[in-house]
């Protein structure tokens, strides 16, 4: 048995097909095939069921792939320990981020990150959180950042900033005079949302059904994006939330229409995920250094209340 046979397992495992998983190891799919016939050879059981379209696991074939996870990735620390002894920050770093937050953090960190470390090549991609989970649970992202708490058990949640939620009031609202707002005065039939799969609508929904405010059906959902939103809401259309930092790149005009909410504010918690077995735990370090610096220049709010994305 070798590690590179169970590295293979979990490729055709969680690809369901020989011929993916192989481009995806950089291997020809007759190479990849013999390996796994030589370590079900050694076992005396099919870990696959070949007959399946597309290919499954076997009763046994479950859970060999559980502990084949553990095997390769108790094997990639022995890397990761050197390093550390070494003090060595560098190599490839694959962190997801959500939509509502790359925007405006990775802008305010990227650049401060990457001239203090110099040797890491982050690779950053854009994922909504329950892609991010998927990823993160198969190995395929180092870390994530992304509105918390998620309460997944395989993962780890390390607070970075709570962000409060800042009213955008068109001109025709009745709230337009006033210097502070509470939940209570939104009008929930004029609300504009981001498009379902964004956690940073389920934090609005889950705002106001905790305000006892009426159903999720009197929501109007309107556009995929916070510039939209604020466009609609420009021609009288309705109000929309938007996340703090998002609002400090507004010109001066869009920004006299911004309405803060009383004490405490509601807020949504971002932190960064990583799973609890994550090898590159200095990076995730500097990482969570780098950004808490940034940031807290920028969000200076203490007393929130936080609202969950789930």
């Amino acid at each position: 048995m070798t590690i590179t046979q169970l590295y293979y397992v979990l490729a055709v495992a969680e690809n369901k097909n020989f011929t993916l998983a192989a481009e995806k190891c950089f291997v020809t799919q007759p190479t990849l095939s013999m390996q796994i016939q030589k370590l079900e050879d050694e076992l005396g059981i099919q870990i696959f069921d070949r007959t399946k379209k597309p290919i499954g696991l076997t009763e046994v074939g479950n859970k060999i792939v559980i502990q084949a996870k553990n095997i390769v990735n108790e094997a990639n620390r022995i890397k990761d320990i050197v390093e550390q002894q070494k003090g060595f920050i560098g190599g490839d770093f694959r962190i997801g981020m959500i939509p509502t937050v790359m925007p405006t953090l990775l802008p305010m960190f990227l650049n401060t990150f990457i001239k203090k470390y110099p040797k890491v090549n982050l690779i950053v991609e854009e994922l909504n959180t329950s892609d991010i989970i998927t990823k993160l649970k198969n190995g395929h992202l180092d870390c994530a950042i992304a509105a918390t708490p998620l309460d997944e058990e395989k993962l780890k949640e390390i607070v970075l900033y709570y962000e409060p939620f800042v009213a955008y009031i068109p001109e025709n609202s009745v709230n337009k005079a006033k210097k502070e707002i509470e939940v209570a005065d939104l009008d929930v039939e004029k609300i504009l949302l981001l498009q379902d799969g964004h956690c940073f609508r389920n934090s609005v929904l889950n705002l106001c059904k905790t305000n006892n405010f009426i159903g999720e059906n009197h929501f109007q959902l309107e556009s995929g994006s916070f510039e939209t939103l604020i466009k609609l809401s420009d021609e009288g259309l309705g109000t929309t939330l938007l996340p703090y930092l998002h609002t400090l790149d507004l010109n001066d005009k869009n920004k006299t229409k911004l309405k803060q909410f009383i004490n405490p504010k509601p807020s949504r918690e971002v932190s960064l995920i990583f799973s609890k077995n994550e090898l590159k735990i200095h990076i995730i370090d500097a990482l969570k250094t780098t950004i808490q610096g940034v940031v807290r220049g920028a969000i200076a709010f203490s007393n929130v209340e936080i609202v969950s994305p789930k």
